[in-house]
């Protein structure tokens, strides 16, 4: 079957209102991700020819999240036909009639659509009639206020009706409208450029081209979906709910895929979270974007990943935070309220309680004890840390960088390290110990006899 060219028009200019946010809608993030960077992921599993974004004025940030896909403004917002129309130069064939292909038409905060379902539209095109407009519906519990589907008998789309605009017996088809719509590219700009804005909203309305396209005798279709792959997200709640089904997909993904989740309904993960095969992970995990997990790696209760990775076997946790650049070493074990941060802790490492190791790497077989600190940071410049194979950090040290601890060297406890250490060598800075005898008793005594005779006083 040769190649027929394909483009998709993503409108993304939507103040969302509802959000009470300042951040544009598409912006919100969906598992570590802006919701619209999930529905460019969707539609570049399909393949498309062109891909353009319609945004609102003053959204630098939504162009830079979907480059190098090229953005158009829709300065005045007047409706859907409005907007595509903005992309108008982009859908502009040879001859400067109309995009030689079909144009897929989908909407920004809408990020859980399937490519399957997309698929679908794209074929119905080509099916015998070919139709001039596919639309895609889906059959929600409570249709409320989305707009209808009319079919005819044989199910060809023979309108697109808004609820408020609706009569009652069209209010009582089941057969909702997501938005989405696949369109003959000769035909679409001719098709919006007849769209009048005499309805309820005084918007100029793309569903309206199924009226139009009719009109001229062509014949349109519809392609059912699920409702869930349909969400708009248009509130908080509604961010909440789309997330809760992102999470509960990969989820399932990565127990598929041969992980272990103790208690799955807790984990939380990224768009781009990689377990390997036999990781178990705890209840309460959380993993930010830009996490890599080898195999076996056993992952403990409450701890906080980003941007880390995490060779086989290592254990972390309880209740420990990996931050940007941490990368753990084959059968490393990071315990309990210890955070890394841009830090190569090596094969065999050990960092078991309390600590910070940041801008630091800690050689193989290296033992760093409770409380270690590495001191990164002198209130202008982060330095580094370099602890060599098998040193031994005694508790409660603080290593102030740019300091190195050769191999096998050992650092007494309550040390502050602020010179190299050689290797082998055994290195304190500890105050010479003084003590008095019987000083604590006598102090008791007096203390004591103070006291009573205070409280006769009063």
């Amino acid at each position: 079957m040769t190649h027929r060219p394909a483009a998709a028009v993503v409108l993304a200019a939507g103040l969302g209102t509802r959000m009470k946010s300042t951040r544009p809608k598409v912006m919100h993030p969906l598992a570590g991700r802006p919701m619209i960077g999930h529905l460019l992921a969707t539609l570049s599993e399909v393949g498309f020819d062109k891909i353009v974004i319609v945004v609102g004025p003053d959204t630098p940030s939504v162009a830079a999240a979907v480059a190098p896909h090229p953005t158009v403004i829709q300065t005045d917002r007047l409706g859907t036909g409005h907007a595509v129309l903005a992309a108008r130069e982009h859908l502009k064939g040879v001859d400067g009639v109309g995009f030689d292909g079909d144009v897929l038409i989908l909407f920004g905060d809408t990020p859980l659509v399937r490519a399957e379902t997309l698929r679908n539209m794209l074929a119905a095109r080509q099916s015998d009639d070919r139709p001039a407009v596919v639309g895609s519906g889906f059959r929600p519990a409570d249709p409320g206020a989305y707009g209808r589907l009319i079919v005819d008998k044989k199910g060809n789309l023979q309108a697109i009706v808004e609820a408020r605009e609706a009569t009652p017996e069209q209010l009582a088809v089941t057969l909702c409208n997501s938005g989405f719509m696949a369109v003959d590219g000769r035909r679409l700009l001719g098709l919006l450029d007849r769209v009048k804005n005499d309805n309820a909203k005084g918007e100029y309305y793309l569903t309206d081209i199924v009226r139009l396209a009719r009109a001229d005798g062509c014949a349109c279709a519809v392609v059912e979906g699920e409702e869930a792959e349909f969400l708009g997200i248009n509130s908080r709640a509604e961010l909440a709910e789309a997330e809760a089904r992102v999470q509960a997909g990969l989820r399932a993904r990565a127990m598929a895929a041969g992980a272990t989740l103790t208690d799955s309904a807790t984990v939380y993960f990224s768009h781009d979270t990689r377990l390997g095969k036999d990781v178990t992970v705890g209840p309460y995990v959380v993993f930010g974007p830009g996490v890599t997990i080898g195999d076996e790696v056993e992952i403990f209760s409450f701890c906080h990943i980003e941007e880390a990775t995490v060779a086989r076997g290592a254990r972390i946790g309880p209740f420990a935070r990996l931050r940007p650049g941490a990368e753990i070493g084959i059968e490393a074990h990071i315990g309990n309220f210890v955070e890394i941060k841009n830090a190569r802790i090596e094969a065999g490492a050990k960092a078991n309680h309390l600590s910070y190791i940041g801008d630091a790497r800690v050689g193989a077989g290296a033992n760093i004890g409770a409380g270690t600190i590495t001191c990164n940071y002198d209130g202008f410049f982060k330095s580094h840390t370099d602890i060599g194979a098998n040193a031994f950090i005694g508790s409660n040290t603080a290593l102030v960088a740019p300091v190195k601890v050769a191999d096998g060297a050992i650092v007494g406890a309550g040390s502050v390290i602020t010179r190299d250490v050689s290797a082998d060598a055994l290195a304190l800075t500890r105050g010479p110990h003084e003590e008095k005898p019987g000083w604590a008793a006598r102090f008791r005594t007096a203390k004591s006899a103070e006291k009573a005779k205070t409280k006769k006083k009063g």
